[in-house]
């Protein structure tokens, strides 16, 4: 039988079977698995093929396919390996708060770089949208503007209110989307607000450091009353790349790499090279100094945003 892994609790998988069932799954042992160190050999999205144990009612996931596409970060507790966080996304969709808490444009460009490096279209969702007063709606604008010049779609929402949700609606209707985001965005409030009926807990943000608590342990695959699929995933403080080669870094930067190509080495690297044409660009204001200053920050290696 074939499906897709919705939920994965790390030895057991809830897949999704063609027919409409549910079956709690393990992996056999000779199933082949992804050609590099995971902390997660299946993810959420995959598909694959399970034979059922009816004896113990448990399925066997016997195959797992091609994947399209993947989002991955470095993990958290084992710095050399790496984080599947889903597979096969039609959108991977970075839920940022300008305030309450604040998220660092270096957090949302990360995401972004590496959906790019990953082949997985991106968005941005500014969450939140109720408590905006007149100039967090100007940064919210400034930098939509900003964001949808480089070619990401970008929306203002709000899970509590309802503002833009139903827009957000119909551009998650039939596609397989992912949430991701730091703790204390309200992710969980606008899945409520997106299904209704799935009252999954929130939380309150800490006074002192005014970030959120784990609502979400695991990532999970919720059907979309519309058609398609909102992958949840765990709130996550920040996003660190995977070893991206420093020559294709701009790469994974739009808005820069349309300028590296008129650079005179083809292994620029745009910091302080001879007749580079990426800083004028930048100078010109031309590219974003926000943005470049998030490339730089990879091609440093530094993972951490204030």
């Amino acid at each position: 039988m074939r499906g897709i892994v919705i939920k994965s609790t790390g030895a057991l998988y809830t897949v999704l079977l063609e027919d409409g069932r549910n079956l709690t799954c393990r992996i056999r042992g000779n199933l082949r698995l992804i050609d590099f160190e995971a902390t997660n050999p299946l993810t959420v999205g995959d598909n694959v093929n399970v034979e059922w144990d009816q004896s113990q009612d448990v399925g066997n996931i016997t195959e797992l396919f091609d994947r399209k596409n993947y989002i991955i970060r470095k993990s958290v507790k084992l710095s050399k390996q790496v984080q599947i966080i889903a597979a096969n996304i039609d959108r991977a969709w970075v839920v940022a708060t300008p305030v309450l808490p604040k998220t660092s444009l270096g957090f949302i460009d990360r995401f972004l770089a590496t959906a790019e490096a990953h082949s997985v279209p991106a968005g941005i969702l500014w969450n939140k949208a109720d408590i905006y007063d007149e100039d967090v709606w100007d940064f919210v604008n400034e930098l939509k503007n900003l964001y949808e010049g480089i070619g990401y779609k970008v929306m203002s929402v709000s899970g509590l209110t309802g503002i833009g949700i139903q827009a957000l609606t119909e551009e998650l209707k039939g596609k397989v989307n992912l949430f991701s985001g730091h703790s204390g965005v309200g992710k969980t409030s606008l899945i409520n607000a997106l299904i209704p009926g799935m009252a999954l807990k929130t939380s309150r943000l800490s006074s002192q450091h005014m970030k959120g608590t784990h609502t979400t342990t695991f990532a999970e695959m919720h059907p979309l009353p519309e058609g398609g699929f909102l992958i949840d995933t765990p709130g996550i403080r920040e996003f660190g790349t995977i070893d991206f080669d420093k020559h294709e870094v701009s790469h994974f930067f739009p808005d820069i790499f349309v300028f590296a190509k008129g650079c005179k080495f083809n292994n620029c690297l745009h910091t302080n090279e001879k007749d580079c044409a990426v800083k004028p660009a930048v100078e010109r204001g031309e590219i974003a100094y926000s943005r470049y200053d998030s490339y730089l920050s990879i091609l440093s290696n530094q993972d951490i945003f204030r």
